[in-house]
């Protein structure tokens, strides 16, 4: 498998992603009672939310330059755009990543 670490660090963005998108959605109007109800819980999305974002837009930007690519726009569209922009840069790194292999065994031919 090749470029196996941006694989696992685009991989533990998504994670990041998706555990921050659900400590936001528990401040939605289906759950915002119970959440605003309870001060730890309160606190502990928080905290979730604080740090997961961070980390989603660090490891894109490490999983990127893994890649030998430019983290400027696939981070700058994160930030700018969350958390529909991480998710767009997501696919798009890993569909690169995905067809990087075929493009490299075709230019040996």
């Amino acid at each position: 498998m090749i470029n196996k670490p941006a694989r696992r660090a685009l991989a533990d963005s998504a994670l990041a992603l998706v555990a921050a998108v659900a400590a936001i959605a528990m401040f939605l109007p289906p759950m915002v009672n119970d959440t605003t109800g309870s001060v730890p819980r309160m606190v502990a999305l928080g905290l979730v939310i604080a740090v997961a974002i961070p980390l989603h837009w660090v490891l894109l930007g490490i999983g990127v330059r893994r890649m030998r690519r430019s983290a400027i726009a696939p981070v700058a569209a994160a930030v700018l755009l969350f958390p529909i922009g991480g998710a767009a840069a997501l696919i798009l790194l890993l569909w690169l990543l995905h067809e990087e292999p075929q493009a490299l065994s075709a230019a040996s031919r």
